[in-house]
């Protein structure tokens, strides 16, 4: 990868709705190019997608909760379960194995702390844990999704 592919890695993390037209514009390359370049950052992985990131709290969506599980059950069979019922949750929008006294964290989000309460009671009807615990974003300073290359 080069500083040209950088550049353009760079200007789609801002904008993924530019087009060929534009990205070669900002870039200093050809449309053929940029497009050809594009098309081998996907299809090496790394470019994984393009989407359009929304406001949660336009669409009603005004809680962010971190849950932090711990379970005492590490079988393949239990994971399998376990993830199952995240997958099945479109509210829960990251899912992460994580080290120290943790086992997963969770970032859900909901429209209120009935909603939320709905979310958690669903998880551990469907899974065991030995500890689900909650944190409630009061007022996010910095959340982005552009990596820093």
């Amino acid at each position: 990868m080069d500083t040209k592919d950088r550049e353009i890695l760079h200007q789609l993390q801002r904008d993924a709705g530019l087009s060929m037209t534009e990205l070669a514009d900002r870039c200093a390359l050809s449309k053929t190019a940029v497009w050809r370049r594009v098309r081998a950052l996907e299809k090496s992985g790394v470019i994984r997608a393009r989407v359009t990131l929304l406001d949660p709290e336009a669409l009603g969506f005004g809680l962010t909760v971190f849950a932090f599980v711990r379970t005492n059950q590490h079988s393949d069979r239990w994971f399998a379960r376990f993830e199952a019922a995240v997958l099945s949750i479109p509210e829960i929008l990251e899912f992460h194995r994580t080290s120290g006294d943790i086992d997963y964290l969770l970032r859900v989000v909901a429209r209120d702390m009935r909603h939320y309460d709905e979310i958690y009671k669903r998880l551990i009807r469907e899974v065991d844990f030995a500890d689900l615990s909650s944190t409630f974003v009061m007022e996010t300073f910095k959340a982005g999704t552009e990596l820093p290359i």
